[in-house]
């Protein structure tokens, strides 16, 4: 197996293993008898095999007495994840939230009691009856007292794939009938390109199709990943991944064709493709590419005739290039004295791409930065400069490491999911007096500090609402959202928290109401294979009966709704099986229309999944090609119909950190920038062990984990100079906050930068206390927490520099996998 494979070497996990673990024995301990007595062990299947699906790929579970006993992945799955073995254990994790609970305080005092002792206090258990009360009772308040923009309903996060159970979705609906609610726009993955690509290629791009990697594998001649790694994050999917990236990936190795990887950190895609590694300092990378865009246009290599008549604004952005405009010209030299990468190199890339059929393909790290925006705008540039934008293997994509972007399309209809009812209130004319109805995803901790505070947010300018209650779904703030510091003291102004979670999350633990959700594998649900090959539906059938008194989304929303007089309108009568079953007839709608058989409902439940071949449109899709044949034909989206490397809308919007062309602009702070106070850069790849938080709380942690604690790569010398040794627990820490890792000594990471993966669940030793040490490993304890420019206000997860140390105190106990005292 080559190193940097993430394939599934141990088809059969077997539930022997999770028993005989110690974290195993420690939840039979603590949840004894309850998860094992007959009636909570009762399962869909009693005794048998079950096929059902996850984020992480389809399989087979097996069930023995009620209990999942062994998770077995999918035949059909070319590159089965690993991390299965993390999804039959989530469901037996001794961080499962067993009943509804509400913090002492709260249930004592009412809504607004002790907010600061808010992620400190322990919890009560109540009923169901009880619990939904409180939240009905509250809906009603804030509404009443604040009027509709009390309540931030703006739930994000990876939630569960299901066309059903969708809870963002149940969640919104919900809201949406009974009335008015804060929303949110955007995500924490993309929230900077998606603002920008429309202006510059009339579509959000980060999450579309790319040119398919059989193409790639028979056209491209040089393969470019810049921030990211595939072999790494194509594990997973937003729905049910095919992982069709993976023997895309080998076909292009197996050409013996180039890779080159452009990343602060050798990544497990530069050990598979034994690519050339090239590793600047972080957030310098619009520098290094002016720097290549320079070479092009002063060696004449760059494509004049694409550029006259497919792009607009090039002769805007030229002076800029060449210094004309501000007296700097962005030479090789220029970019050399910023990135660090040597101006011979430089100069090598431009020469190097130009000469051959070139992909440059883009992580979205790169966006995930302090002026994010710019990044993949000048990205997309240097491709224009290259003029191969449209033919087969040349180009940009943005995708390749995502859900397996260009893997090939298959013939399937598209199944339709469950709506939101409608949408936040938007228009409406008490905006002006209580504020935007939707707000930028990243900018929730802003909303909380500033009520009535002017944003600006693509091109309008609108004012923050003021919220006091939070109604969170399906995902983990307190892992995704930066400054974790400045967020706890934001969350503790708010009256009123409440979470759906099965995991006591910090996000949970810093709540006031909790309702314990099922998981994907208690319930029944429909969904896609493939987020781009669409290849198959499958049927994501229970495995096991709720454990202890979890109830699904749909279920709970549902009785809030009868609660407030809206359960008609919630369910339209339908039960989770008339749901899965409409959205499948009208996939056999669609199907037919195109003269495509499926089986009827009932035959395709029993089997488990319809598949669908690839057509060879969809293995040989070259993404815009129909653009390329004809721009007249076939414009973008964008005003002018071409690509925008000047935007004259966002001229108009006179912002002075999105300037109307790519621009490099110095962040808050970088490595050796001139506003560097600490000397290190905290890069933070997303994790090979886990999706962001999702699976931290199981046996997966072990395989990864160094002392007890998330890993922090560091480089040989930086370990030398600071007397720290492979495995040593390591303060880092910088004037946000502090946390503590791993030390994992590598020469695979620059000198002057430390990565620790994103995800890691919040521990504070002392929870409530400003600048707590973090006992396990959330990184975002360091990082900055502005938006990335007034255009997109999306987050800057990668903008962070801190410093490290041996840590030589008292180890604090990591306390975040289990669940919270009385609980």
């Amino acid at each position: 197996m080559p190193k940097g494979s993430t394939r599934f070497a141990q088809n059969d996990v077997s539930r022997r293993t999770f028993l005989s673990s110690t974290a195993a024995a420690g939840v039979l301990a603590t949840l004894a008898p309850s998860l094992l007595t007959a009636s909570a062990a009762r399962a869909a299947v009693a005794d048998g095999e079950v096929f059902s699906a996850s984020h992480w790929g389809a399989f087979t579970a097996t069930v023995q007495d009620g209990q999942w006993t062994k998770i077995t992945p999918w035949e059909k799955d070319p590159h089965p994840s690993h991390q299965l073995e993390g999804v039959l254990d989530s469901v037996y994790s001794p961080t499962r939230i067993k009943y509804p609970m509400v913090r002492r305080a709260y249930l004592e005092n009412g809504p607004g009691s002790s907010n600061e002792t808010r992620g400190q206090d322990d919890f009560v258990r109540v009923s169901w009856d009880q619990a939904l009360e409180l939240v009905v009772k509250e809906l009603k308040r804030v509404e009443e007292t604040y009027g509709p923009t009390g309540t931030y309903a703006g739930s994000y996060g990876w939630k569960s794939p299901g066309k059903l159970h969708n809870c963002q979705n149940l969640l919104r609906r919900m809201m949406n009938i009974k009335g008015n609610f804060v929303n949110s726009a955007g995500d924490y993955s993309t929230g900077a390109s998606q603002v920008i690509m429309p202006h510059v290629m009339g579509t959000l791009e980060v999450y579309e199709q790319q040119t398919t990697w059989p193409v790639v594998a028979e056209h491209t001649e040089l393969f470019v990943i810049w921030g990211a790694d595939p072999m790494v994050t194509n594990q997973i999917g937003w729905i049910i991944p095919d992982h069709g990236a993976y023997p895309g990936m080998q076909a292009f190795k197996d050409t013996g064709k180039p890779v080159i990887c452009i990343d602060p950190v050798r990544t497990e895609s530069c050990d598979f493709f034994d690519a050339e590694w090239i590793a600047p300092k972080p957030q310098t990378d619009v520098a290094m590419m002016l720097g290549i865009a320079h070479t092009l246009y002063e060696e004449k290599l760059h494509d004049a005739d694409f550029l006259d008549e497919y792009t607009f604004g090039f002769d805007k952005f030229l002076p800029y290039l060449t210094g004309e405009s501000d007296g700097v010209p962005k030479t090789a030299e220029w970019a050399a004295e910023i990135c660090s990468v040597p101006a011979d190199k430089i100069k090598e890339l431009a020469r190097l791409f130009a000469s051959k059929r070139t992909m440059l393909s883009s992580g979205w790290s790169l966006q995930r930065q302090h002026h994010g925006e710019q990044r993949h705008w000048m990205l997309v540039t240097l491709a224009c400069m290259l003029g191969q934008i449209g033919l087969p293997g040349g180009g940009f994509g943005l995708s390749y490491h995502y859900s397996s972007g260009g893997s090939p399309g298959a013939s399937g209809p598209v199944l339709s999911g469950i709506t939101d009812g409608g949408k936040a209130v938007d228009g409406a004319a008490w905006l002006t007096e209580s504020g935007a109805a939707t707000i930028p995803l990243a900018r929730v901790v802003d909303m909380l500090e500033g009520p009535g505070s002017d944003f600006n947010f693509n091109g309008k300018t609108q004012k923050y609402p003021d919220v006091k209650m939070v109604y969170w779904v399906g995902g983990n703030p307190f892992a995704h959202h930066q400054d974790r510091n400045r967020m706890v003291k934001a969350w503790q102004k708010l009256e009123t928290v409440v979470v759906h979670d099965f995991q006591w999350t910090a996000t949970a633990r810093f709540a006031d109401i909790v309702l314990p959700a099922t998981t994907s594998y208690e319930r029944n649900d429909i969904e896609q294979y493939g987020d781009y090959s669409l290849k198959a539906i499958i049927g994501m059938k229970k495995i096991v009966d709720p454990l202890f008194e979890a109830r699904s989304d749909f279920d709970i929303f549902t009785d809030i709704s009868a609660r407030l007089g809206n359960e008609r309108a919630f369910t339209e009568g339908k039960t989770e099986l008339d749901w899965i079953k409409g959205f499948y007839e009208g996939a056999e709608k669609q199907a037919s229309a195109k003269n495509t058989e499926m089986p009827d409902f009932d035959a395709f439940w029993d089997k488990g999944y319809v598949e669908f071949p690839v057509t060879e449109e969809g293995r040989n899709y070259v993404r815009y090609a129909d653009f390329r044949e004809d721009p007249l034909l076939e414009p973008l989206g964008t005003p002018s119909g071409l690509i925008e490397i000047y935007s004259n809308n966002i001229e108009k919007m006179g912002y002075d950190d999105c300037p109307p062309h790519p621009t490099w602009m110095e962040p808050v702070e970088r490595l050796d920038g001139p506003n560097a106070k600490f000397p290190l850069h905290v890069t933070t790849s997303h994790p090979r062990g886990r999706l962001h938080s999702q699976l931290n709380g199981t046996v997966l942690r072990k395989t990864y984990t160094v002392a007890d604690r998330e890993p922090c790569l560091i480089n040989t010398e930086d370990a030398a100079a600071r007397g720290i040794a492979d495995g040593d627990i390591v303060r880092i820490f910088n004037d946000r906050g502090q946390l503590l890792a791993g030390a994992t000594v590598t020469d695979a990471i620059r000198p002057g930068v430390i990565r620790v993966c994103e995800g890691g669940w919040y521990d504070p030793v002392e929870p409530g206390t400003d600048g707590s040490l973090d006992a396990y490993g959330d990184v975002n304890n360091v990082t900055v927490d502005i938006g990335t420019s007034s255009l997109a206000q999306a987050n800057c997860g990668h903008t962070a520099i801190a410093d490290v140390e041996k840590f030589t105190g008292e180890v604090p106990a990591v306390k975040v996998f289990s669940t919270p005292a009385n609980a």
